[in-house]
């Protein structure tokens, strides 16, 4: 396995915890993004710097993906999205995370990827909204990672 533990480069995820910390079990964590256009924006962050999921071991990829469905059933049941986003990039972070993103049809970039030209201005009134729900998906969230150890 390469890459493992291996933090020669910077890299803004072993830096720092990458947004407001919801949950950190000692392997992986997951985060709220201050994000003010995408509220309810989450990641599932490994702790340790591993570049691809296929350099952690099987159950360790297990922990990371059954966090990662469970953060996005949380984000439906509180954020109500049009759709969820789940990605993993990492080209400009090479470490392992999962974006999950609750979209919305009239959000800024909807139907493109949030990283796309913006399309439209968002409502404001629908982005407070939106963020008065935080504190609930925060609970649901922290209700759904227990629920799935």
């Amino acid at each position: 396995m390469s890459n493992v533990g291996d933090i020669s480069n910077a890299c803004d995820l072993c830096d720092g915890d990458g947004g407001e910390l919801l949950f950190n079990n000692g392997s992986l964590r997951v985060v709220l993004v201050d994000e003010p256009a995408y509220p309810g924006f989450c990641r599932v962050i490994w702790n340790g710097h591993v570049k691809e999921m296929t350099d952690l071991a099987p159950a360790a990829r297990s922990a990371v993906m059954n966090a990662v469905w469970a953060v996005e059933s949380a984000v439906r049941e509180v954020m109500q999205p049009e759709k969820i986003n789940v990605a993993s990039l990492g080209n400009m972070t090479p470490h392992v995370h999962w974006h999950v993103i609750p979209r919305y049809l009239d959000d800024a970039h909807f139907p493109s990827p949030v990283w796309a030209e913006v399309r439209r201005d968002s409502s404001a009134a629908a982005l407070a909204e939106r963020t008065a729900l935080l504190p609930k998906l925060r609970a649901a969230i922290a209700r759904e990672l227990a629920a799935a150890a």
